[in-house]
């Protein structure tokens, strides 16, 4: 990754990257404002302009959409690890799950990776990424 954080970002925002068509992306985006009322983790689709610039910046291509991305302090985190450090953002019970960064990354990113793969069979995709309404627009990049 390179030294400097791409277009607007500073060392201090948590950004998630999730793919914009995905239905249980939404889903789980949708999740994510409720319990982070706050709004300290800021959204990307990957399919946008910010996400692009991020997924170059983390050195992946552009068409990595089977990947969740969180950017935090600077560092960006990928599959399961990124989904187990977002939720140590949320309301409680949630930050619970992190205890999971203690199995073994292979095997966790092999479980993320089966879900990732059949995502759109299990759960559907939508044709457009989903326009974010006007009291969250503000959260995204």
């Amino acid at each position: 990754m390179a030294a400097t954080l791409p277009g607007n970002l500073g060392p201090d925002d948590r950004v998630v990257l999730f793919d914009g068509v995905c239905n249980l992306c939404n889903a789980s985006v949708q999740l994510l404002i409720r319990r982070d009322p706050a709004g300290r983790l800021r959204l990307a689709s990957l399919q946008s302009p910010a996400g692009q610039a991020i997924l170059a910046w983390c050195g992946l291509p552009a068409d990595e959409l089977d990947t969740m991305v969180f950017v935090e302090g600077g560092r960006a985190y990928f599959k399961s690890t990124a989904f187990l450090r977002v939720v140590r953002h949320f309301r409680q019970p949630w930050p619970w799950l992190s205890i999971g960064l203690l199995v073994p990354r292979p095997l966790r990113d092999w479980l993320y990776d089966r879900l990732a793969r059949n995502r759109y069979r299990l759960f559907g995709r939508n044709e457009t990424c989903m326009v974010p309404t006007p009291e969250v627009r503000g959260r995204f990049l």
